[in-house]
């Protein structure tokens, strides 16, 4: 069995991710995954699942918030 990296669950469907930089990890669930390695909003904090945006190496979760942020021409939908 392998230990989770998060939570440190000892679990026999665990898994492993590994980022293009070669990050990796181990986890037991996507839960810990999205906690360990989805970048976070700059605005709100949140961790992004979804696509969300990016400007200038600045990560946002949606337009709304990334206009908050000052950041112009960000649009959710066109």
């Amino acid at each position: 069995m392998a230990r989770c990296d998060v939570c440190g669950n000892d679990y026999d469907k665990a898994f492993q991710l590994v980022q293009a930089d070669g990050t990796r990890g181990t986890y037991d669930s996507f839960e810990c995954a999205i906690h360990a390695m989805a970048p976070t909003c700059e605005h709100c904090g949140c961790h992004i699942i979804g696509h969300g945006a990016e400007h200038e190496g600045r990560f946002f979760c949606c337009a709304h918030c990334a206009s908050h942020a000052g950041v112009k021409g960000i649009r959710d939908r066109a």
